[in-house]
């Protein structure tokens, strides 16, 4: 019979157990599944998730730990509940970074990308992707994700490719992609174009710079300051692309500047002067610099007003020759420069300090330099419309709802993406002779279809399509989500899902993101080494009700759940050593049950409702804490106990009975904690398969089994919960009391109840022999009326109150005074931290985790000083 060894051991379990799914095909979507009324499952009834495919240079960081988790729970559940279920996994080409990650290998051979040649360097790039591709698959496999891996896609694969191609040229003959100069974000050391939400804004300190341009005397032609516009700008290298100064239309005090010949600095080039209502005359002197190949406002303003277009950078962010004399200077050298020439020649005026907001490269962090340049673009207005009128007619729902808003307002307002980008490994444009690749996003937002077939008219294409949910990181709902959502309706006719969970961000203890560059990352697979999977599934997702705020220490919550979890059903195998029904018997009398029987199958139930009810509503944190707080609490600390005396006593109809319940209740326990603890279940579950009566009714795995669904309730038993609150109340007061006490778990006690109504005295005679043996009393009475006297000290709940003697046991004066000497060390260390706190050089100079550190000592001792306060008004 089953036998489990004294200790759960991860190691020895998770890879045999994958193995045995992955080979066995368990993770496929079944083409024979029918519903259980017999009739054939329709499209509607499967369930497909597309994983958001990391980067092929990926390693599994903490976010996609979690990310992968919550989709392998919904899949699961999905899976148990009979549907034919499809997790289609797969790597994201990553145009840039895997760009980035060649170059430096060829960089430590002493080689650059220019010296193999383009068709030489892609080889280099496949290579690499063949040999270090997989590493990130093979680590999904080791948190469990139940992907089917038969499936596998790869963003830059033949037919991913075939789909981008398709796509490029229906847009194109649609008018809705087109080629032009226009004002982008370009990344000096990636050397490429990048559309706006691969150029987030940080705010960042930086200066205004204030400087006079000249003016020429009529009179003399002299170029001078008297007279100029003082003129302030964030970056005065742009200058040298300067076209003209502009103000307001409305602005009074500019109304002579037409008159003036205005000239560049330095250049000594004419300027014109114009008149324009984007100018803001709060900003600066009102007068400001126009630089239309420099800045997207003012490329808008060159047009209008028809002015040239001065391009001052090579696209590695120096001075190009129309900067003379600061050619060749970076043009964070020319800056300096610029202003250092500017105080020389008198032009200068001030600096000040002035915090904006910067954009930066979302891959190499460089400073984004706004850049006139030659690209493709996708037209995004008439595709937002669709996105924005199937999101009001509820085609796509957002969880949470605060997610609908920040959605909506960006498809409101949506700017043109541009597509191309000025490197080597990616999607060509699909022009002849265009040398730029398409950005990566643009195969991405194909992959809900493009995955399952399309172009094509594939069988998949037509069972899986729609897909059912999108789990994602908020950071790429703009990136990603919205873009997937408009390419569904412009190429299938349909959303691409119905549903997008949005989860938290994975942070430090601290608050800050959790990232490698910060130093504060935690690796999940030394994690899943030093813990196990599901230990670490369970400590994400019991975090995850928003941001997940993660140290090393509360992967212990999962560890200590899954060692519980594994001694009780040690503890159960080993007492059902000698049953043989092998199930619950449907026949049996729920009614003529013992009473902590009848309770347990009515908290299962209650429980199997509450985890359901949670996860139709992606509420996976909430169904995990509930399932969480049944297995610990409800059936291992306290019906396990309950049930010991005649799981281990002569046998007798209690006994076999008891045993069925059992059977029942962790076969039930197993089944609803298999999407969050995948691996432990199932070895648990194939263990418990040993006791069944007639094994061919049990599937081969637990993910196969059927979900314990709850249609109608069959045990509930309203009466045995509230006389169990009873029995909870008594035994967890005089635990209390026991605690508050210091005295030891072993020694006996003399107790008094009393009781609050005819209802709990009632429950009091039923559960008496369970109360003294849980509580481990040697007397106990049980009292309507009670007057406590100084014998004695009590604990009140809802419906009793206790009482325990302590005459003889504790000595009340030395307690007492062990508790005065303790609460005045506790106030005298409380003082030193709120000082430390209240310091601002502290707060000021202190790494921020230090004064987390502090913070959260503060709030442990003032609950100590509140309980140590509370125990002692006992021996008042």
């Amino acid at each position: 019979m089953a036998e489990l060894s004294t200790r759960y051991n991860p190691k020895e379990i998770e890879s045999r157990l994958y193995e045995f799914w992955e080979s066995g095909g368990f993770f496929k979507p079944k083409p024979d599944a029918v519903p259980p009324d017999g009739v054939r499952w329709e499209r509607a009834s499967a369930y497909t998730v597309v994983i958001p495919p990391p980067n092929v240079t990926g390693i599994l960081h903490m976010g996609h730990a979690l990310n992968n988790t919550l989709q392998d729970i919904l899949v699961r559940w999905h899976r148990m509940k009979g549907e034919p279920t499809l997790w289609v996994p797969g790597t994201d080409h990553a145009g840039i970074a895997t760009q980035n990650v060649v170059e430096k290998k060829l960089e430590k051979e002493g080689k650059k990308r220019q010296d193999l040649g383009r068709e030489k360097f892609i080889e280099e790039v496949w290579k690499w992707k063949e040999e270090h591709g997989t590493t990130i698959t093979k680590q999904l496999r080791r948190l469990g994700a139940s992907c089917d891996w038969s499936r596998e896609r790869f963003t830059m694969d033949e037919g991913l490719s075939k789909a981008v191609r398709e796509a490029f040229t229906q847009l194109y003959e649609k008018g809705l992609i087109y080629q032009g100069n226009y004002i982008i974000n370009w990344c000096p050391r990636c050397q490429t174009a990048l559309s706006d939400e691969e150029a987030p804004s940080t705010e960042t300190e930086g200066k205004l710079y204030y400087y006079y341009y000249l003016v020429k005397d009529p009179k003399t032609g002299k170029l001078s300051r008297e007279g100029a516009p003082l003129i302030a700008t964030t970056r005065p290298e742009t200058m040298l692309g300067d076209s003209a100064v502009a103000v307001n239309p409305k602005d009074g005090r500019y109304k002579n500047l037409e008159k003036l010949e205005i000239y560049l600095p330095l250049q000594n080039r004419p300027l014109k002067v114009i008149r324009d209502d984007f100018v803001d005359p709060e900003f600066g002197t009102g007068v400001v610099k126009v630089t239309p190949a420099h800045d997207p406002n003012d490329f808008e303003m060159g047009i209008r007003h028809q002015l040239e277009q001065r391009n001052i950078l090579t696209p590695d962010g120096r001075i190009n020759e129309k900067g003379k004399p600061y050619e060749g200077l970076d043009r964070f050298e020319a800056r300096m420069k610029i202003i250092e020439d500017l105080k020389a020649a008198g032009l200068f005026e001030k600096e000040v300090p002035h915090r904006h907001a910067v954009p930066h490269c979302y891959r190499c962090h460089t400073v984004v330099e706004p850049y006139l340049s030659k690209q493709w673009f996708v037209k995004m207005k008439p595709l937002a419309e669709k996105a924005l009128k199937a999101h009001a007619t509820g085609k796509v729902k957002i969880t949470p709802e605060r997610w609908n808003k920040v959605y909506t307002n960006w498809l409101e307002n949506i700017r043109d993406w541009c597509i191309s980008r000025q490197i080597w490994w990616g999607h060509p444009i699909p022009v002849k002779g265009d040398p730029d690749v398409l950005d990566t996003w643009f195969s991405s937002w194909l992959w809900p279809f493009s995955t399952l077939g399309w172009p094509e008219e594939t069988e998949d294409l037509k069972r899986f399509y729609p897909t059912s949910d999108l789990v994602t990181a908020p950071e790429i709902l703009f990136f990603w989500v919205a873009r997937m959502i408009m390419a569904g309706l412009e190429f299938m006719g349909e959303v691409p899902f119905k549903n997008v969970l949005i989860h938290g961000t994975v942070r430090a203890q601290s608050g800050l993101k959790m990232s490698k560059s910060l130093g504060n990352a935690i690796d999940p697979i030394e994690v899943i080494d030093e813990v196990g999977a599901d230990a670490l599934r369970l400590s994400l997702v019991m975090l995850a009700a928003q941001d997940v705020y993660l140290s090393k220490e509360k992967f212990e919550v999962g560890k200590n759940f899954t060692n519980k979890l594994w001694n009780a059903a040690r503890f159960s195998f080993l007492n059902l050593k000698d049953f043989k029904a092998g199930e619950f018997d449907p026949g049996l009398d729920f009614k003529k049950l013992t009473p902590v029987n009848r309770w347990i199958l009515s908290r299962l139930e209650e429980t199997a409702l509450e985890v359901e009810f949670n996860l139709k509503r992606f509420a996976l944190a909430q169904a995990a804490t509930g399932l969480y707080h049944f297995v610990w609490g409800k059936f291992c600390d306290w019906y396990i106990e309950l049930v010991k005396p005649t799981l281990t006593g002569p046998d007798c109809r209690e006994k076999e009975e008891t045993e069925k319940v059992l059977f029942t209740v962790l076969d039930q326990i197993l089944r609803l904690l298999h999407p969050w603890a995948p691996f432990i279940t199932e070895e648990l579950w194939q263990k418990l398969k040993e006791f069944a009566k007639d094994k061919s009714d049990w599937p081969p795995s637990l993910m196969l089994a059927a979900w314990p669904h709850v249609e109608k309730r069959r045990f509930e038993d309203k009466a045995s919960e509230e006389s169990f609150k009873v029995l909870e109340q008594a035994v967890g007061g005089i635990r209390e009391l026991r605690a508050d006490l210091n005295l030891p778990p072993g020694q006996a006690l003399s107790a008094v109840i009393r009781y609050r109504n005819k209802a709990a005295h009632e429950a009091l005679l039923v559960f008496q022999k369970e109360i003294q043996k849980l509580a481990r009393l040697d007397s106990l009475e049980l009292k309507g009326e009670f007057k406590r006297t100084a014998a004695y000290v009590g604990h009140a709940a809802s419906e009793v109150e206790v009482f325990i003697q302590i005459e003889g046991v504790i000595d009340r004066e030395k307690e007492k005074a062990r508790l005065e000497k303790k609460i005045e060390e506790v106030e005298r260390y409380l003082d030193s931290i709120r000082k430390k706190l209240e310091n601002p050089n502290f707060r000021r100079n202190a790494p921020e985790e230090l004064v987390v550190e502090e913070e959260g000592k503060l709030l442990e001792q003032e609950a100590l000083l509140k309980t140590l306060r509370e125990h002692y008004e006992l021996f008042k």
